[in-house]
């Protein structure tokens, strides 16, 4: 081989590196839904496999920055934040209608705008019934349900939940006082760290960057509306359990099975309805990503990769 055609294999080699290097990449972008600014964060070739990454309670997106570059070399991945979360903008309550059913058309809509046509779901926390209004609705859009403790089955509402069951039956100050501790710099620390093996390894830039938007003028009381809200969600069960049952999505449960807010109680009935499941509990806590990404990546790679007939690993 000649030393010209040497540099210019070198040279293309060096190319083709740098182009999948940038589209590897994450981007942090923002569109419009309903006059609302909805950030969001994209990585890979939107020629591969969509990966819709909806996150919970009290974080962002934020909780995906990791997980996002190591599948973005197979799949296409987009993780937005709700309104009122993150780098969202916050519309004032008189504004917006913070409840499950506007988050879930936000997020409609926000699929919509991006193009998205097909998509495996990750579902996690708030993300859950957010998602599965989703995929109830359009169950022909949902390639797969990547499920990380998210919840659609009364056996996952126990101890954690007594306090807001209250707030449901009845929406006063006094039943509010208890839940304000969820959303202070203690309460946030105390989801990442409850339940994991080594509360070294937990970054704490992860309540920190949450704290911002919780202490935002006015998100204290969003986040109570949104603790109202979630009332609405457990009488919809039934109707999530029947699109399980009679769609049978590819269904992956990766679930921190320490968590004290979603427990593993919840993850088990899911083998009820679902025949095509990856099953998987972790020893870790509610933000299993935290001391898990590597091996909820890995999970989804060879889950994904075996029920996806098409583009998978083709950028």
């Amino acid at each position: 081989m000649s030393k010209t055609v040497k540099v210019r294999l070198a040279m293309m080699m060096a190319l083709t590196v740098s182009v999948t290097g940038m589209a590897n990449q994450t981007m942090h972008r923002t569109v419009e839904i309903d006059g609302v600014e909805i950030f969001y964060r994209e990585a890979g070739s939107s020629n591969a496999p969509t990966i819709l990454l909806l996150h919970g309670f009290p974080t962002s997106s934020h909780m995906f920055r990791n997980l996002m570059p190591a599948l973005s070399d197979r799949f296409h991945l987009v993780a937005p934040d709700y309104p009122g979360f993150g780098n969202s903008e916050q519309p004032r309550m008189d504004e917006f209608d913070y409840t499950f059913d506007r988050l879930a058309e936000i997020v409609e809509k926000f699929t919509e705008a991006l193009g998205l046509e097909k998509y495996s779901i990750y579902l996690m926390d708030y993300g859950a019934p957010v998602g599965y209004r989703l995929a109830a609705k359009h169950p022909e859009r949902v390639d797969a349900l990547i499920v990380q403790n998210g919840n659609a089955y009364d056996e996952g509402l126990l101890k954690f939940w007594d306090p807001i069951k209250e707030y449901w039956k009845e929406r006063t100050p006094d039943n509010a006082e208890p839940l304000t501790g969820f959303i202070t710099a203690e309460g946030v620390e105390w989801q990442y760290t409850h339940g994991v093996r080594n509360p070294e390894t937990i970054s704490p830039d992860n309540w920190n960057v949450d704290l911002r938007h919780l202490t935002r003028a006015g998100n204290p009381e969003i986040q109570l509306a949104l603790f109202y809200s979630y009332g609405s969600n457990p009488p919809l069960y039934s109707e999530w359990q029947a699109y399980f049952r009679e769609h049978q999505p590819p269904t992956l449960v990766v679930w921190g099975k320490n968590d004290f807010i979603f427990p593993a109680e919840g993850a088990h009935p899911y083998k009820r309805d679902l025949k095509n499941l990856g099953f998987h509990l972790l020893d870790t806590g509610h933000f299993a990503l935290e001391e898990e990404g590597e091996t909820i990546a890995n999970h989804i790679r060879s889950f994904l990769g075996g029920n996806l007939s098409a583009g998978i690993g083709q950028p």
